[in-house]
């Protein structure tokens, strides 16, 4: 394994820990980590308070080691994951809980997820059809392992899930009497409505998925079933399920970085939310200003998803990133303020798939590097 001392900086690594902010190569990603540290803290007093616990959404920053933090600053439970390929990079990075929070079906993978035990980690799967459990199981019992499973109920996505009610009860039968799996409880995460720009539109969404969810939990105990993980809640949603008595885990990802789309959410009195921070930029430096009103800077389409928007300039409003290609971004600069090489950052519209087209996190504090984390499950995409 390459020490980090001898990776060359800006062949293969941005920076490295010790240098001077101002030389870090662009376009890279670069976290605020006094930021990034009051985030994790404040999210992780907000579960505890509410009495839930939060397992961590490590889609979003696909790493161990923010993983690894937000255990200790913010004593989360464990991490969901989306992929097998993904859950596994977490497992052997020492993460103890995992959540693969989606439907794993093929023979191959299901044939991994089984072995996953043996890293160390309590290994959990959602569920939404009563066939997968049969081969779920053949698999555990072939690596004499354990693997847990939720039961997925659709709350409004209209993607992975069934019905709430009778059809969770005849799974969750089927996982209890299936050798070496253990029913768990029940996922009922709704992706989509976490990005309602109104209040009153999440809260209404949310309260059908909590009647959803509760009905089907008095249907299990009825029984004799009971659910020691009931689970969903997001960054746009958390204080619905928190407060609920119904849900008992957070699955909150993007909290911790925090993105230009999150940001367009409103909270009860119309106001944009801002329970958290930004910690998450793009830097890019300025290439090119052949044209006097704008700005050409390093960070293109390869730079960021603008699946959700584009990236505003943070902390700047005397000029705008306005347009992207696959290397350039344009910035719009009517003042003719910005400089050769001068570095801007840029919040990213969708912080999950920005952060898996780079290879690592530049974490800065009082002007300086202090540490270089690899996103270490960029690409697990299987």
């Amino acid at each position: 394994m390459t020490a980090i001392n001898d990776l060359e900086v800006g062949f293969d690594v941005p920076a490295v820990p010790g240098m001077d902010e101002a030389d870090i190569q662009t376009p890279c990603l670069v976290v605020d980590l006094d930021a990034l540290e009051r985030n994790i803290i404040k999210m992780g007093k907000i579960a505890k308070d509410m009495g839930v616990r939060h397992r961590v959404h490590g889609k979003m920053h696909k790493s161990v080691d923010i993983a690894l933090l937000q255990e200790k600053l913010g004593d989360s439970c464990g991490v969901c994951c989306q992929k097998v390929s993904e859950a596994e990079v977490f497992a052997r990075g020492g993460i103890k809980d995992v959540l693969v929070s989606n439907q794993v079906r093929d023979p191959k993978k299901i044939e991994r997820l089984a072995k996953m035990p043996k890293l160390g980690a309590r290994v959990i799967v959602c569920v939404d059809d009563i066939d997968n459990v049969a081969d779920l199981s053949a698999a555990a019992v072939k690596e004499g392992t354990q693997l847990e499973c939720l039961v997925e109920i659709d709350c409004g996505a209209g993607r992975c899930g069934v019905q709430a009610g009778q059809p969770v009860v005849d799974i969750a039968k089927a996982i209890e009497a299936a050798e070496n799996l253990k029913y768990a409880g029940i996922q009922a995460y709704q992706g989509a409505m976490q990005h309602m720009e109104h209040f009153a539109d999440r809260k209404e969404k949310t309260a059908i998925a909590i009647e959803m969810v509760a009905s089907t939990i008095e249907m299990l105990k009825a029984e004799g079933i009971e659910s020691d993980i009931v689970g969903g809640g997001g960054t746009g949603s958390y204080y619905f399920e928190g407060a609920s008595n119904v849900f008992n885990e957070l699955q909150c990802g993007s909290y911790a970085f925090m993105d230009a789309d999150y940001q367009t959410i409103r909270d009860e009195s119309g106001e944009k939310i801002t329970d958290f921070e930004n910690s998450l930029f793009i830097l890019t430096s300025v290439m090119s200003h052949t044209k006097a009103d704008k700005a050409i800077v390093d960070a293109g389409l390869k730079a960021q998803s603008v699946d959700s928007g584009l990236p505003y300039v943070f902390g700047r409003d005397d000029v705008e990133y306005i347009k992207c290609s696959d290397e350039h971004g344009i910035v719009a600069d009517a003042n003719g303020v910005l400089k050769i090489n001068e570095k801007l950052k840029l919040v990213p519209g969708h912080c999950d798939p920005t952060c898996n087209v780079h290879d690592y996190y530049v974490g800065v504090r009082n002007g300086k590097v202090e540490t270089l984390w690899p996103v270490s499950a960029r690409g697990k995409a299987y």
